[in-house]
């Protein structure tokens, strides 16, 4: 299975599905939806990952345009080994 990746400058759009339902797509995608369940708005991602119930649909659609946005941590491996993967490996002895 492959992962999609976008550009953070493609913004999600919305339609609605159903009386119920509103489904967001990027870049023709499948990015996620929201569900109103009668008294809260579920928001869910592309994988069926629950982020959370809102009161308000603005709310919701916030929720998944966030879980969406790229992170800045810096470089996800660190510029210098640990170093025990540094070190030659060592054999037992007997």
């Amino acid at each position: 299975m492959s992962t999609t990746t976008f550009p953070p400058s493609d913004p999600l759009t919305w339609k609605q599905a159903d009386t119920d339902v509103h489904v967001a797509t990027r870049a023709g995608e499948f990015a996620g939806f929201v569900e109103f369940d009668g008294t809260t708005h579920l928001v869910r991602d592309n994988h069926g990952a629950d982020l959370g119930a809102f009161e308000a649909l603005e709310d919701a659609f916030r929720a998944l345009e966030d879980a969406h946005a790229p992170t800045r941590n810096g470089s996800a491996f660190s510029p210098i080994l640990p170093r025990a993967w540094r070190r030659k490996t060592r054999r037992a002895r007997a």
